[in-house]
């Protein structure tokens, strides 16, 4: 296998472990967006005012995964942006885990919701600083010129 095969297919396994995450990221955001009232109980939210809310953590999602799709396209181009990707999922779990040790009575209610993200994010964050590391000790993720955009 030469050099430039072995670098494409670490791309591809990169674009496939973002891609992943992305894909369910996106389709979590638009069930919160087009459906709020199924998953305000999992918060335990009601009435108009929990439908905005998951509503707005829809919305939220969106805007977090708005870096996944150049990175998913050209990875070893864009490398920061896979950083900045990974950066983002730490910062989530190592939030939705504080949240979920602070629930105390509120456990019953929330806790299996937070936790269902915290093990998503995990095995995500998992995932992709795999494939980024691998990325990167291929010798190819290395930062690309603005000139060759």
């Amino acid at each position: 296998m030469t050099a430039e095969t072995s670098d494409s297919r670490i791309a591809w396994a990169a674009r496939i472990c973002f891609g992943l995450v992305f894909a369910l990221n996106v389709q979590c955001a638009v069930q919160f967006i087009a459906h709020p009232a199924g998953f305000m109980g999992g918060f335990g939210l009601s009435g108009p005012e929990g439908q905005l809310a998951v509503a707005g953590l829809g919305v939220a999602f969106l805007m977090w995964n708005a870096t996944y799709p150049l990175f998913i396209w050209q990875p070893q181009r864009f490398e920061v942006l896979g950083a900045v990707i990974i950066t983002q999922q730490a910062i989530g779990l190592v939030g939705e885990s504080a949240l979920y040790l602070q629930l105390g009575s509120f456990a019953a209610v929330a806790g299996p919701a937070i936790m269902r993200f915290i093990l998503f994010d995990g095995a995500g964050l998992l995932l992709m600083a795999a494939s980024f590391a691998w990325l990167k000790m291929s010798g190819r993720g290395r930062h690309r010129s603005q000139d060759s955009l």
